[in-house]
């Protein structure tokens, strides 16, 4: 099964494959069903991120840098989280002014600046092309261990012609591949709905791939992960490599990985291109902030187990080939043909999208700008030139390719896998102080990105690029060790004497340093044109998209001669769609100008765009101060829109409240008017009897005396009646004036409890009430005041003696200690107290309705006040009051804390 034959059949199989869905996904877009209106496909495309470096360089990087190949990872989770805020300023962006690389993004900032994005597509190309070779050395190894295993692949490799080379004829394959499906328009802000299907389909091919043999190496070649780690942790020389200090320059070694990787995320051409040019819709971000993320925890789940397994059983072999010669070892045929497949599917994903933005890039801000300054190619005579270009597009992608092979075959040797990307890594991240300042910094301007941009290129060549060429052998290996004509201070990876940092983050340093201090002093210190400051208006007030000027156009020209230029660069379909009708000796609006200009920004650049629309528009675009009176003036009209609906919240808000209010307010009437009802009631029934028996003592002279002592022991019962309701009438008053006095002192809770207990017991007993108590702790320390405490446990029993069940009525009280705080609970087995009214029994007047129906015994009925008067008083010892649910007798349980008082 691992023939020549088979392999090749499979590979070259594959990649008719994605032709086939590539063809499938253009075919359905030209029938209105696009398949990247999803946005799951949106981000399986964002995955063109995991290349060959994640499907076998990663492991690799374990068995030298330990959990450090995690940062590589957790950066692009990062700059997703960050979506909102830096991904959708420049989605939109680039949709509102079609822009179709990220040359064409920082030029378009900087005044449309023809240098500044001839330098970003020159750093580019350099930069990610050994990022490409990459790839294709990947291909080349899998292959050459797939097709050699277990003999060395180190000769095979060796006596390997280029037409022999397996590599070499997979660039050609996608070569055709991406110029069928990536230059079939001649607008680079077109979706690319076949490319990005075919990627999508990609993403899930390695992912599978490197799932599959995840799972073999834990659970066949060992059973279990519990298994590997045990025998990996018995290895010393393991374990040390997955210590943290095996991660080179420590802490700052991982603080500047993972700055790499956030920023190489958003920088990265093949990044850009899948995360903005072929976003159709920024809603997608949402689920692609939590869908990427997980996509990339999925494929980095096994890398880890591979690495350890790949260790203890491939010891001397090539780490970044584990994920191909663990399955190899075990004699198996159809998983490493599968994970062959996974490896190629990663490679050939960046390839295609990479190879399609530096196109893009190299034709749009290289070759377009030439050819516009050169009288002499006769531009203006020639006929439609749509043709012509598609042609430098494809030459372009043809040059691209070639460039990356050749890296390969002569300098990639020197690095490793995930070296090489590292390396590109850097040089994208050049792209980043330019871009990021630009975004949300109105004074960043042309000079300063031009001039930061090339001393971070300059700087990241010396510390990164040059060191390659030294270990490749293009340059003697002195330059790394010694410096240049033996000067140590300018050795490349310790460059003026800053010694013990890692590599990337030494690079990082001095290349973003540099950048960046550049770009911030030349832009305080210098002079912005008048197209950088509309720019800079315009690329900063993105996120207000009602606040977009519809054109930035004040000259004049005619239909006739926006129609001769489109039909030249474009074709004439294209000026008819773009033109809609008129006449062509009309004078073009504004609006007309502007859609020109984009159109024309789609298939060349935003800054040749802005030259041959120069050529035709007598007159300038509106200057910063038009561009913002525009901004103000919609800004002013959003803030008011937003204010007046803020007030209409606001009022809706304060009449629900008034409504409430007003509601309350009644039904505090309504209590007011029952309790003066009640009250007057009370306080009318023991004065109607002592009056009735006061008289009856008057005039009854002749009473004897046994009924004269029961008529003044009742006058003397009501009396002490009267004076309980007056006393909790004040007792309310005092506390919602804050003048009730108390008296706290420590004292033994339980024994409060017990006297409460034996002050209610001939009173309940005579009601029929069965008492009952449940004293968990001898001794319950508290603050508080004797007699109110009192006062409190009696009105709970009391309360729980009322509501308890009519035909055998039980009360029972507890005390236990809970944390810091003691709880007495007093429960009855009653019908208990609805949820909706546990907190309103606390309320001043409210009363309990009695249930209705059924034969009940005579119960006494209060004022009301007892339960307000004692939440009020536990309150003011620091204590809490509550009902809930009567765990043991099933009615209510109205429960007191009071915390414990601290030692003497």
């Amino acid at each position: 099964m691992r023939s020549e034959a088979v392999i090749l059949g499979a590979a070259f199989g594959y990649l008719a494959l994605l032709f086939v869905i590539a063809a499938w996904g253009d075919r359905r877009a030209s029938q209105g069903r696009s398949l990247i209106g999803s946005p799951t496909v949106y981000a399986l495309s964002i995955a063109v991120y995991c290349t060959a470096w994640t499907f076998y360089g990663s492991v690799g990087r374990v068995t030298t840098q330990g959990a450090s190949f995690l940062l590589i990872y957790l950066g692009p989770t990062l700059a997703m989280l960050s979506a909102p805020f830096i991904l959708r300023k420049m989605v939109r962006i680039a949709a509102d002014q079609r822009l179709t690389s990220i040359a064409d993004f920082i030029s378009a900032r900087y005044g449309k600046s023809r240098m500044l994005g001839a330098l970003v597509a020159l750093i580019a190309l350099v930069g990610i092309t050994p990022y490409i070779a990459l790839q294709l050395k990947a291909i080349t190894l899998s292959h050459a261990v797939l097709v050699s295993y277990p003999a060395p692949i180190e000769l095979q490799l060796a006596e390997e012609r280029f037409w022999v080379d397996k590599s070499f004829w997979v660039a050609l394959v996608l070569a055709v591949f991406i110029i069928l499906f990536g230059t079939r328009h001649l607008d680079a802000s077109e979706r690319h709905e076949g490319m990005v299907a075919a990627i999508a389909f990609e993403s899930l091919v390695k992912l599978v791939a490197f799932l599959a043999v995840g799972v073999f190496t834990v659970f066949v070649l060992f059973n279990g992960p519990g298994d590997l780690f045990a025998q990996a942790g018995d290895d010393p020389r393991l374990r040390q490599a997955l210590d943290l200090s095996a991660v080179e320059g420590g802490a700052l070694g991982w603080s500047g990985l993972l700055l790499l990787a956030f920023l190489a995320f958003l920088t990265l051409p093949r990044q850009f291109q899948v995360l903005v040019v072929e976003n159709v819709d920024e809603r997608h971000l949402t689920r692609a902030s939590w869908l990427f993320p997980l996509y990339l925890l999925a494929i980095n789940l096994f890398v880890i187990p591979i690495a350890l397994a790949g260790m203890l059983l491939m010891e001397g072999g090539d780490p970044d080939s584990f994920v191909l010669t663990l399955p190899l070892s075990a004699g198996l045929e159809g998983l490493p043909l599968l994970v062959f497949i996974g490896g190629l599917s990663a490679a050939t994903g960046m390839v295609i999208v990479e190879t399609i933005a530096l196109s893009t890039m190299v034709s749009n801000q290289l070759v377009m700008p030439l050819l516009l300054r050169s009288p002499r190619l006769g531009l203006e005579s020639r006929g439609e030139l749509r043709g012509w270009l598609l042609g430098i597009r494809r030459v372009a992608i043809l040059l691209i390719l070639l460039l990356g092979y050749l890296y390969h075959a002569l300098l990639g040797d020197a690095y490793s896998l995930v070296t090489i990307g590292l390396v590109s890594f850097a040089a994208a991240a050049q792209f980043a102080p330019a871009l990021l300042l630009g975004l949300y910094w109105r004074g960043a301007n042309r000079r300063g990105a031009i001039i930061g941009l090339l001393l971070g290129f300059v700087a990241w060549a010396y510390t990164l690029l040059l060191p390659g060429f030294a270990q490749s052998g293009w340059l003697p290996s002195s330059f790394i060790d010694q410096g240049p004509w033996g000067l140590a201070w300018l050795r490349p990876y310790a460059l003026l004497g800053l010694e013990g940092w890692d590599i990337y983050t030494h690079s990082l340093f001095w290349s973003l340093g540099l950048n960046l201090a550049a770009l911030v002093g030349f832009s305080l210190f210098g002079r912005q044109s008048r197209l950088e400051q509309t720019q800079a208006a315009l690329f900063t007030g993105a996120l207000r998209r009602d606040a977009m000027p519809a054109s930035l156009w004040q000259g004049q020209t005619s239909r006739g001669e926006l129609r001769d230029l489109l039909t030249r660069y474009l074709g004439a379909k294209v000026a008819t769609r773009v033109l809609e009708g008129g006449r062509d000796d009309q004078p073009a609006p504004p609006a007309l100008i502007a859609r020109t200009e984009r159109a024309l920004a789609g298939a060349l650049g935003s800054a040749s765009a802005r030259v041959l629309i120069n050529s035709v528009v007598r007159g300038e675009a509106l200057d910063l101060e038009a561009v913002l009176r525009i901004l103000d003036t919609t800004s002013q009209t959003l803030e008011y829109n937003r204010r007046l609906k803020q007030k209409s919240e606001e009022l809706a808000r304060i009449g629900e409240e008034l409504r409430a209010a007003n509601e309350r307010l009644r039904e505090l009437d309504r209590l007011k008017d029952e309790f003066v009802a009640m009250v007057s009631h009370e306080l009318r029934t023991p004065l109607t009897s002592i009056r009735a028996f006061a008289e009856i003592l008057r005039d009854g002279k002749d009473l004897p005396d046994a009924k004269r002592e029961q008529f003044l022991e009742v006058v003397v019962q009501e009396s002490q009646r009267l004076s309980r309701l007056i006393e909790e009438i004040l007792d309310l008053a005092r506390l919602e004036s804050g003048r009730l006095t108390l008296n706290p002192q420590r004292l033994d809770l339980a024994v409060l409890a017990r006297h409460g207990l034996a002050a209610v017991e001939r009173l309940q007993a005579e009601r029929g009430v069965t008492l009952e108590s449940s004293i968990e702790v001898e001794e319950a320390w508290v603050v508080g005041d004797p007699d109110r405490l009192a006062q409190v446990i009696i009105n709970l029993l009391d309360n729980a003696g009322k509501f308890a069940d009519d035909d055998q009525p039980r009360v029972r009280l507890t005390l236990s200690r809970q944390k810091a705080h003691y709880r007495l609970a007093v429960e009855d087995n009653g019908p208990g107290i609805a949820e909706d009214e546990r907190e309103r029994v606390f309320e001043k007047f409210h009363q309990i309705k009695q249930q209705q129906g059924g034969k009940r015994r005579h119960r006494p009925k209060g004022s009301g006040l007892g339960l307000p008067i004692s939440r009020g008083i536990v309150a003011h010892l620091g204590g809490r009051l509550w009902v809930e649910p009567a765990p043991t007798l099933g009615g209510a349980s109205l429960i007191m804390e009071l915390p414990e008082a601290p030692n003497e």
